[in-house]
């Protein structure tokens, strides 16, 4: 699921004007880390009940410039979630910043259902 998020985003991305996103093992490894726990804990937020944000989480992987996050839960496919980020004006700029140049996306599945997460970077 992972890989066809990402190649949707890229599709999104090159029919406005910007180039594809590659893939970054650390922010694939920070995505999928708070994905995991988002899952695992039962929450949904940029924000790990310990403070850790975005930012956090990118420089413990050792990212060291972030653009931005996307998160969702519940949506069953890929098709679906990016197709809701799109509708949302916050998530649908994170996904058309043309200065973003990675990505890193991590999905795990909860009791409640499919927890997403995109996370963007500068390099």
């Amino acid at each position: 699921m992972e890989d066809r998020v990402v190649e949707l985003t890229n599709d999104e991305r090159r029919a406005h004007g910007c180039e594809d996103l590659h893939v970054d093992d650390r922010l694939h490894q920070a995505a999928q880390s708070h994905s995991d726990d988002m899952a695992e804990r039962n929450y949904m937020s940029h924000t790990s009940p310990e403070g850790e944000g975005p930012g956090d989480r990118a420089e413990a992987a050792g990212y060291p410039r972030w653009s931005g996050e996307n998160i969702a839960m519940g949506y069953t496919t890929a098709e679906a979630v990016v197709e809701g980020w799109m509708k949302s004006e916050g998530h649908r700029a994170n996904i058309l910043n043309c200065e973003s140049a990675a990505i890193g996306v991590g999905v795990a599945e909860g009791d409640d259902g499919i927890y997403w997460t995109q996370l963007f970077g500068y390099e």
